[in-house]
Parts: C-alpha cells; structure tokens; sequence
C-alpha cells in the first residue's frame, strides 16, 4: 500500500518554498523562510569579538539561537526563558554546526555571526527550514557587511541547505509536513553543501529498524530536494555571483 500524501504531492516533491528577504528593518540579513505552513523567520547579526577561545587568533565565529513563539502550534506552548528544553538545544546547535561549515573564519576576522530562527508557524521541518533560510540571510548579511566596508571579502566559502526524509509505509517521502511527521516509521534530517557533500544526518527509526536500502533511498530523496534548495537560494540572493567573486 503507497502512503497517500495529505496535500497530494508526489513521494519527491517538496512543499512550496520562499524566501522574502529584508524582512526587519535592523538586522544586517533577515529572511522570513516558508516551507509550506511551516515558516520560519531568520535573521543574522553581527558583534565585534569573539568567545574566548578564540580571542587572538584572528578568526571569527558562528552561533546560533533557535525558538518557536507560543503560538507557532495548535495549543500555545511556554515560552523558554531561562531553561531551554533539551530539543531546542539540540536544534539550535545543529543549525549553528550546520551553518559554519559555510563560513571562512579567517576572512570574516573577529568578529561573531549570531543566526536566530524564530518558528511562526510550525508545520514540521522547522530545523531544515531554519538552516536553508539562515544560509539566505547569512549571504544577505555578508553582501551588508562588503557593501557598508566592514569586511574587504567575503567568508562565504559555499552554500547549506537541509531537508527532511522520511519512511512512511515502507517507501521514502521528502520534505514531511505535520501529519506525515507524526505517522512516520523513520525520520531523517540531512544537510548538504553545494557540492552534495553531507555534512549532517540525523536518522532515527521511531519504530522497528530500517534497512540499508532504505537508508540509501532516503540519502537520494534527501538530495533531490538539496539540489532543488540550492537553486531557490541562489534566486533569493541577489548578488550571489558578486559574494563568491568578492571572495
């Protein structure tokens, strides 16, 4: 029996994707990042310094912070002040690992890229959401940063996107939603650079095991829809052939 998709697509196709870029008006990038329902508002900002473990070195740092909004579900969830849950640590050190395998910190110098992902609306896939829209702003901050003189060339040193796979009666699906999230037997989550090269995968059956065969089936999901990511984000980034000369 084939799993019968809730919003018809086909086992491969991803949900819509946008990015609406510029979206606040005083972080350097800020990216307002849809996957279908769930969206996702990503912005960067930029500090003069770095932790101490790397204070004269000359390299610089990337950090990451991630939350959703109360409402961002159907029942309003607390909001996390001075606790975070164990998942929201997880998910904002994924993005942060996620996003500095993008960055040449040595050309960024000391100074530190702090990404936060503020979930609006969450419809499952919001830690993928949040590395391919925070790969958006992070470019679009870095284009401020050459533009206003701070930095002489860019860091960027190539693309992160991210999507979600998952095994739902047997047979892979990309890019689940809520109702696919919940039903799934395994859930992965990979990041890829622009050269297809895995940087993360996080893969867990939730029920039974899964085989290596289907292991492989959802790596080549997983990089059907990279491949389609990598190419919305180019689109969204303006002067992405000025970042990668400026280099």
């Amino acid at each position: 029996m084939v799993w019968q998709r809730p919003d018809g697509r086909q086992p491969e196709e991803l949900r819509p994707i946008s990015f609406h870029g510029n979206f606040t008006r005083f972080a350097p990038g800020s990216v307002l990042t849809k996957f279908g329902d769930t969206q996702v508002l990503c912005t960067v900002s930029v500090s003069e310094g770095v932790p101490k473990f790397l204070a004269g070195t000359g390299k610089g740092w990337l950090t990451s912070e991630y939350r959703m909004l109360p409402s961002a579900t159907q029942e309003r969830q607390g909001r996390e002040l001075l606790k975070l849950s164990g998942r929201t640590q997880e998910i904002q050190r994924l993005i942060g690992r996620s996003l500095r395998a993008a960055i040449d910190f040595e050309a960024l110098g000391e100074r530190t890229l702090t990404v936060d992902a503020d979930v609006l609306q969450a419809d499952a896939g919001t830690r993928t959401a949040a590395i391919t829209g925070g790969f958006v702003a992070l470019a679009h901050a870095v284009s401020q940063l050459l533009h206003s003189g701070v930095l002489e060339r860019s860091p960027l040193c190539g693309q992160v996107a991210a999507i979600s796979v998952g095994l739902l009666q047997g047979q892979p699906n990309l890019d689940l939603n809520y109702i696919e999230d919940v039903a799934a037997t395994v859930d992965f989550n990979v990041v890829m650079n622009q050269d297809l090269g895995i940087i993360e995968v996080q893969g867990t059956a939730e029920e039974g095991s899964y085989s290596r065969t289907q292991l492989n089936q959802l790596l080549d999901f997983g990089e059907k829809g990279i491949q389609q990511l990598l190419i919305a984000q180019k689109e969204a980034i303006s002067d992405w052939d000025q970042l990668l000369l400026a280099k």
